[in-house]
């Protein structure tokens, strides 16, 4: 079968692509591999920050929903609990349909244009007895309290500052759970002061320059011990701290979801700023493979309001190569979603993320001239 416009991923990217397109007049499938599209999004319990154009003060879950809500109004189509398997020559793609293993079906799938936006996954911290139950990423746990109603333990360790381990942590403890600590191995928390601010008031200890050793049990996570770090990133011998606890929360970055890029061709750029390896793109979020588009996490680690304009860039782009808008229109609205992306990433934070995109799309500018 065939369809004009397949995107890969219905997160904040995917939807915001399928949206731009769909409102544009395109025919839009959306594949996702999760019971219901949303992505990150549902996880989100908290207010977003930013400007009134990025939905200040809104949360998470009630931007996906109005997200899902504007994509059923424009006629999206959206395959839940799909996986792609492969994706081939003239971008056809092996989908594998259905959540009962008995029930499956692979159906292949020609696209026109084809958006790629799987996210990203969680990275781990290798220590003794991490495979234990009980260790678990910092999204795994936001995934147990926020989507399944399930609380992962009651007295959990987190390790990592950056915004997520802060959130997650203050989302944890609103679940009933209690964070006996936050630990970091770098001088200072890597997040934003007000969520760390959030968890210091109600008593939960950050200890910077520390680092987890082992995770301390049998046959389930009953313990753990920290211990400082020195210069090296190497323990301080005497400086052990023992926690009871019975869940290990693990916050350390995300990487690319690259492999669906990497499968169908695209030549690809190693950016530790990005999160790791990224498919190169032009300034209209389309990769070295022609008709192949990327948008959001795979593109490098960001908010996810910038995943929503990236993909809001991707799928006026498609429009225009389809015909749906004129080049004079689609020059203007992608100007403007260019100067949303930059207000994003203002600030000292931001201008790191700034430059690594320009590099990736000087990667891309370089191979074509």
């Amino acid at each position: 079968m065939k369809r004009e416009v397949v995107v890969i991923g219905g997160g904040p990217a995917g939807l915001a692509a399928a949206i731009e397109a769909a409102g544009l007049g395109a025919r839009v499938l959306v594949i996702d591999a999760n019971a219901r599209a949303g992505g990150q999004l549902f996880k989100q319990i908290h207010k977003f920050f930013g400007s009134g154009a990025h939905r200040a003060g809104t949360r998470g879950i009630d931007i996906g929903t109005a997200l899902l809500e504007e994509a059923e109004k424009l006629q999206v189509e959206i395959w839940l609990d799909s996986v792609v398997v492969g994706i081939f020559d003239n971008k056809e793609l092996a989908i594998e349909v259905g959540q009962d293993s008995e029930n499956k079906e692979v159906r292949m799938v020609r696209a026109e244009k084809l958006i790629v936006a799987c996210g990203a996954s969680e990275n781990v911290v290798r220590f003794q007895g991490w495979t234990l139950p009980g260790v678990m990423g910092a999204g795994a746990a936001q995934t147990m309290i926020n989507v399944n109603r399930v609380l992962p333990g009651k007295r959990v360790l987190m390790i990592g500052s950056g915004n997520v381990g802060l959130i997650v942590s203050y989302q944890l403890m609103q679940a009933g759970a209690d964070v006996v600590a936050l630990v970091e191995a770098a001088p200072k928390i890597g997040g934003y002061a007000v969520h760390a601010s959030k968890i210091t008031r109600a008593g939960v200890p950050i200890y910077t320059r520390h680092t987890v050793l082992r995770a301390i049990g049998k046959e389930r996570v009953e313990g753990a011990i920290i211990a400082e770090v020195d210069e090296r990133w190497q323990p301080v011998p005497g400086t052990e701290k023992y926690f009871e606890v019975d869940a290990i929360a693990i916050a350390a970055g995300l990487k690319p979801l690259a492999e669906m890029t990497m499968m169908a061709g695209c030549e690809m750029y190693f950016d530790p700023v990005q999160g790791g390896w990224v498919p190169i793109h032009d300034r209209n979020m389309e990769s070295t493979c022609p008709g192949i588009y990327v948008a959001g996490d795979i593109t490098g680690i960001e908010e996810a309001n910038t995943a929503l304009e990236e993909g809001r860039l991707a799928g006026v782009a498609i429009a225009e190569k389809l015909g749906r808008i004129s080049p004079a229109a689609a020059e203007t609205t992608k100007a403007e979603i260019w100067e949303r992306l930059g207000g994003l990433r203002f600030g000292p934070h931001g201008e790191a993320r700034m430059l690594a995109k320009e590099r990736q799309i000087h990667c891309f500018e370089k191979r074509v001239r």
